[in-house]
């Protein structure tokens, strides 16, 4: 049998087109091409939507630090936490020799972070074509197989939710208050596309954005038939000036979140449907019988 010999050179441009092969090239929300030798192992994130992206994707065990707001699943919490994700402990981070840092594209701790070597990948999302991407993005960089699976769950998920509301929620006029100023959830956000999708009405035009900081007499004067708002928010809402003569509130049909559903509500993620299914049954125990009627 003749044997084939290699020289040292062939050999080398072997390995170096393996190794190419291996390595990974991806682009953030920022537009930044992130270069990784192969997909990273040792993970922090620094925004709770990603960091249920990456154990929904079946790669929890990759993760070896978050922020003080990732606290779902449990185990998450049993990591080590590195403060805010917008402006994170730096020096804790680095301790932790991640492969790469998940963060928000609004984090002011990006430069710093890839200023010490240490590569950021940065996402940002905020409408459900967002959160599809951003699954799609992190299944390519933790080389998932199907990622988008587990997006078809999340989309098939709001799409029950709405079939199972009755036919007189339909044109319900809602307002989601987010946050404290008050912040209301516009058309335009994830959970605005959610409430389109289980078939009712936003108060809160696309023009304002996807979570506008508004003025108060807005709500009192498109007087909406039912209100979402967190338990944190609740407290003094009647006293607001105005508010009490809104129909919502006169006629006691607010859906009051405590922190664990609050929490699935305002994260752009793997439990969208189940943010769905909370709505959902906000609408079937509290909008009126004949939606939109005597503003």
């Amino acid at each position: 049998m003749k044997k084939f010999k290699f020289s040292l050179p062939l050999l080398a441009l072997g390995m170096l087109l393996l190794s190419s092969a291996q390595a990974l090239q991806i682009t953030d929300d920022r537009g930044r091409v992130l270069n990784l030798a192969r997909s990273p192992q040792r993970i922090v994130s620094l925004l709770p939507s990603l960091t249920e992206t990456v154990f929904a994707l079946g790669q929890g065990q990759r993760l070896v630090g978050v922020d003080r707001y990732s606290n779902y699943p449990e185990s998450v919490t049993k990591l080590p936490q590195v403060g805010g994700g917008l402006d994170p402990n730096i020096e804790a981070i680095v301790a932790l020799r991640p492969d790469v840092v998940l963060a928000a594209t609004s984090s002011r701790s990006a430069i710093r972070l890839e200023g010490l070597g240490i590569a950021v990948f940065a996402l940002e999302p905020k409408t459900h074509a967002d959160v599809q991407r951003v699954v799609g993005k992190i299944g390519q960089l933790l080389e998932v197989n199907d990622p988008q699976r587990l997006w078809r769950e999340i989309d098939a998920g709001v799409s029950a939710a709405a079939q199972s509301l009755p036919a007189n929620v339909r044109g319900t006029r809602v307002y989601f208050e987010v946050n404290r100023g008050p912040y209301g959830a516009g058309e335009v956000s994830f959970i605005g596309e959610t409430l389109t999708r289980l078939g009712v009405k936003n108060i809160l035009p696309a023009k304002l954005g996807p979570f506008p900081k508004i003025n108060p007499e807005l709500v009192v004067r498109e007087n909406p038939d039912l209100i979402m708002i967190g338990l944190a928010n609740f407290d003094g809402l009647e006293q607001r000036p105005g508010w009490g003569s809104i129909r919502a509130i006169r006629e006691h049909q607010v859906c009051v979140f405590g922190p664990e559903e609050s929490n699935v509500l305002v994260r752009p993620g793997p439990r969208m449907a189940e943010s769905a299914r909370i709505m959902a049954k906000c609408l079937a125990d509290k909008a009126p019988k004949k939606p939109g009627a005597a503003k």
